[in-house]
């Protein structure tokens, strides 16, 4: 997705906060790397909507402390097809 930056970086933001999406799902939908919405979600958008960033900031914390379960779970599907 190209054009202006500080509209993707609250595009993303809204994704995340009404998909409860991870980074990784939000940069597979937005065509952009994982890096990409990092910076946009953390950096640039903490100056362009703070409410927003915080609202972010939840989402992401809450995805970072479920995903060893995520992580279990895929080698589980994994493991349980062969």
């Amino acid at each position: 997705m190209k054009g202006n930056i500080d509209e993707r970086a609250v595009r993303l933001a809204l994704y995340i906060t009404e998909n409860r999406a991870t980074v990784r799902a939000a940069a597979a939908v937005f065509g952009v790397s994982k890096s990409t919405v990092h910076k946009d979600v953390t950096g640039r958008l903490k100056r362009l909507d703070p409410q927003l960033c915080r609202q972010v900031q939840a989402v992401l914390g809450a995805n970072k402390a479920e995903r060893h379960l995520r992580g279990g779970a895929a080698t589980r599907r994994k493991y349980s097809r062969q």
